[in-house]
């Protein structure tokens, strides 16, 4: 009598697939550190990292987000190498708020199947993220697991760890009665509100591969802010500053909004991009529209009036900011004035 024989591979797990991305990751990380003397981290249980030298009184600060239901447009379309710059994105964007600079970045893959060549895009915008932050991807996990995702499916997360001196670090008590708040345009939808778009391309029957301009905005990566606004704050230029994420403008703004002031928004201020105002043109209303999205602001700046000349001169002209409200006495933290021209 034949006894069955069971298996980790049987039951849906390789381990020496794994091992080969393992591998990948190692290799394209070395070349990405060419001959600078970085840790080699890839493969180990931990990662070493050194801290700064020239920072007197370093403080640590110490993200994580992931990229939500945007993993089905990549699925979708089969395009995976923007959602990992996406991945990078979402937590150094939050980095910066505090003042920090992003030193490393750690990942995490779970997913049915391992899939070498979607596992390989993943990483590689993962990297480029990385690049862009001007920080260094030292380790990560990938876990395979079977019964839990259904064939195809998976999701990501990020882990990044920044540096201040605590002198630099943006506080709450450096924003005052009179200065103003700066919108520096987003490169589209980021990583939020994919839930609602999704249920929209669903409804309307929209199939993706066939629409060149949904196909096009809806898997732009998350534009990472993180070399602008580390000048500015170098420079002591800025007061305050807030990632526009999940949220939007109106609650994002108010975490960094002392008591006893309140920002104030002039929506009609606001610059919208083309893929906003398609998704304004599927009933939804101006107040979902500005809790679910951006609407065109990636990041939001509170700056003295007298430094506006000295902060736009940093930004490229696709990213420069611009005024749409300033700090002014109230109860309320942030009061928005006005409606959002969809036009």
């Amino acid at each position: 009598m034949n006894k069955k024989v069971f298996t980790y591979k049987k039951s849906g797990v390789d381990i020496a697939a794994a091992d080969k991305f393992v591998a990948f990751i190692s290799k394209i990380s070395a070349k990405k550190r060419g001959k600078k003397k970085l840790n080699n981290n890839i493969g180990n249980f931990g990662s070493i990292s050194d801290i700064p030298k020239n920072i007197k009184n370093p403080k640590i600060v110490a993200c994580t987000d992931g990229v939500g239901t945007k993993i089905e447009i990549a699925n979708m379309i089969k395009k995976y190498d923007t959602v990992g710059i996406d991945l990078v994105a979402m937590s150094v964007n939050d980095l910066i708020v505090q003042g920090a600079k992003p030193l490393l970045f750690l990942d995490y893959i779970s997913i049915n199947k391992i899939d070498l060549s979607k596992l390989k895009s993943i990483v590689k915008g993962i990297l480029k993220g990385c690049k862009l932050a001007g920080c260094e991807l030292v380790g990560g996990e990938t876990a395979e697991m079977p019964g839990t995702y259904e064939s195809g499916k998976f999701d990501i997360a990020g882990f990044a760890v920044g540096i201040v001196e605590k002198k630099k670090i943006l506080s709450k008590n450096k924003i005052k009665k009179g200065n103003i708040i700066l919108a520096i345009p987003s490169s589209g939808l980021h990583s939020n509100g994919y839930s609602l778009v999704r249920n929209i391309l669903k409804k309307k029957r929209i199939d993706l591969n066939k629409d060149n301009f949904l196909k096009r905005e809806l898997i732009k990566p998350t534009k990472i802010y993180v070399n602008d606004v580390l000048k500015l704050i170098y420079k002591d230029l800025i007061n305050g500053c807030a990632n526009i994420t999940g949220g939007g403008l109106k609650d994002n703004i108010k975490r960094i909004i002392p008591n006893k002031l309140c920002a104030e928004i002039d929506l009609k201020k606001i610059n919208t991009l083309e893929i906003f105002r398609w998704l304004k043109k599927n009933n939804i209303q101006d107040e979902e529209m500005l809790k679910t999205f951006n609407c065109g602001v990636g990041f939001c700046l509170i700056i003295k009036q007298k430094n506006f000349n000295d902060v736009i001169k940093i930004f490229p002209k696709k990213y420069k900011p611009y005024i749409i409200g300033k700090i002014s006495s109230g109860s309320k933290k942030i009061k928005l004035n006005n409606k959002i021209q969809w036009l």
